[in-house]
């Protein structure tokens, strides 16, 4: 972990320092310590670069934690904000706030992120559980796939009607962090905070439910208020996010995968107390170096990092599944 927030800290100074204005991490430094830097680059570091960096940490942090939850709750590694369907089901619904109502505030339309969060992981995790096998990992997993192509079949019909809609839809959908505000961060941070409470309270009785129901129960855990309580953490991150920033797809499987090899390799094995804070840094870390990378290999114009993300997490997504398949064989 302390490796880890000093790899956080460097790539927050980078965070602040590169883009289509390089200025050197001396000035940055010395900006945020108060010292009288110029006019341009304090504007620079505060007004444009501070909040998105901030964003990046918090949206990162929020999915990462989302996607160890639900991995945890359905015990399917294959489990996921963006492939079971959770960020689709947010973005759905913000697009008919802002297409159709015509919200045009994040914190109006944060709320509208949660219904449609909380929708669609219900329909996937009843979809899945049809059958005699019950919820298996894969039928969860095609039940995602399906609800997210239907929902995005909808954002699709509702977008291409309203010409404003479609052009903030683009770079947003794509998992942008650019535009962001200060206050925009400000007024998520409560939700974000109410949803990683829940997350980390729920951990000890996690660790119980990886031993399976019946052994939980009988250890005295409710299961019902658990997966309550982890549904709810669930949407409040993902919808939050996903209203902030747009989806951003694979963060939430990648990030679990790592904090469990590196908790394992520490000697701690599957310790959910300890993977969460690891998923909440590995993510931040992880979106924050993908917000750089577009930031800078196609300057002056910019990458978005959920598609530099994507780029990273859909081989991973097929080793994954390949890894599991042999497995089972």
């Amino acid at each position: 972990m302390a490796s880890l927030v000093v790899l956080l800290l460097a790539l927050f100074v980078l965070s602040l320092a590169l883009g289509a204005l390089d200025i050197p991490p001396g000035r940055v430094l010395g900006a945020l310590a108060g010292r009288d830097e110029p006019a341009r680059v304090r504007q620079v570091v505060f007004d444009v670069r501070l909040p998105r960096t901030g964003m990046a940490l918090l949206a990162g942090a929020a999915l990462g934690v989302s996607g160890c939850l639900m991995q945890a709750l359905t015990r399917n590694p294959l489990a996921d904000p963006g492939i079971l369907g959770v960020s689709a089901g947010a973005s759905f619904a913000v697009v008919l706030a802002v297409g159709v109502a015509g919200v045009g505030s994040v914190l109006v339309s944060v709320w509208f992120a949660f219904a449609g969060a909380l929708a669609a992981s219900v329909t996937v995790y009843l979809l899945g559980r049809l059958g005699a096998s019950g919820a298996t990992p894969v039928k969860l997993a095609l039940a995602g796939v399906a609800v997210t192509s239907v929902l995005s079949s909808l954002t699709s019909a509702v977008v291409v009607t309203d010409p404003d809609a479609l052009d903030r839809y683009r770079f947003w959908s794509a998992g942008s962090l650019a535009e962001q505000d200060g206050p925009a961060v400000v007024r998520l941070l409560p939700f974000l905070a109410v949803g990683a409470v829940l997350a980390l309270a729920a951990a000890p009785a996690l660790n119980s439910l990886a031993l399976g129901d019946d052994v939980a129960a009988s250890l005295g855990r409710r299961l019902g208020m658990l997966r309550l309580q982890c549904a709810a953490a669930v949407t409040l991150l993902t919808g939050a996010s996903v209203a902030a920033i747009g989806p951003v797809v694979f963060l939430g499987l990648v990030v679990p995968h790592a904090a469990r090899a590196l908790s394992t390799w520490a000697g701690h094995g599957p310790d959910h107390r300890r993977m969460l804070p690891l998923c909440a840094v590995l993510a931040g870390c992880l979106l924050l170096a993908a917000d750089l990378v577009g930031r800078t290999v196609a300057r002056p114009t910019e990458i978005q990092a959920g598609v530099v993300v994507a780029f990273l997490g859909g081989p991973f997504f097929v080793a994954l599944v390949r890894r599991r398949r042999l497995a089972e064989v």
